[in-house]
């Protein structure tokens, strides 16, 4: 078993693979028969998992990351994390897409991964989705609906 520390380094890694979009990474941070959710996803294995880093769009550039590891113990780690990040390309939404506004945004959340050895098997992600529209200016204020 790792450390309590080298969980949260692994953890802080795989966070970071994901915002710089490092495919090489994965097979080395998860599990082949890894289990992830997030509000944007869900797979099952690592193969699911590398086609939505393919996936991965245009619609924002120049991130910023701030990993805090909350809680490390046993098999799970628990990470607090920011991303800030600029509206650089369009932004694909219900009926058609949102065109680059240079808008810099801020989204906070929380992952929880467990671990089977020095890799993670599983992995849950939770942050608010319309925080990123909000900032956009795309969310009405309750007086104007």
């Amino acid at each position: 078993m790792t450390s309590n520390a080298e969980r949260a380094a692994i953890l802080a890694r795989a966070l970071r693979a994901r915002i710089a979009g490092d495919r090489a990474a994965i097979d080395e941070i998860y599990t082949d028969d890894v289990h992830a959710w997030t509000p944007a996803l869900s797979v099952t294995s690592l193969v699911e998992l590398r086609s939505e880093f393919d996936r991965q769009d245009d619609a924002f550039s120049e991130f910023a990351a701030e990993i805090v590891p909350l809680d490390v113990g046993g098999e799970y780690a628990c990470a607090e994390w920011t991303v800030t990040m600029t509206h650089s390309g369009p932004l694909a939404v219900a009926g058609g897409a949102i065109e680059p506004t240079g808008t810099r945004v801020t989204l906070n959340g929380v992952t929880v991964a467990e671990f089977r050895g020095e890799r993670i098997c599983s992995l849950r992600q939770y942050w608010d989705e319309l925080a990123v529209f909000d900032q956009l200016g795309m969310v009405r204020a309750s007086d104007e609906l």
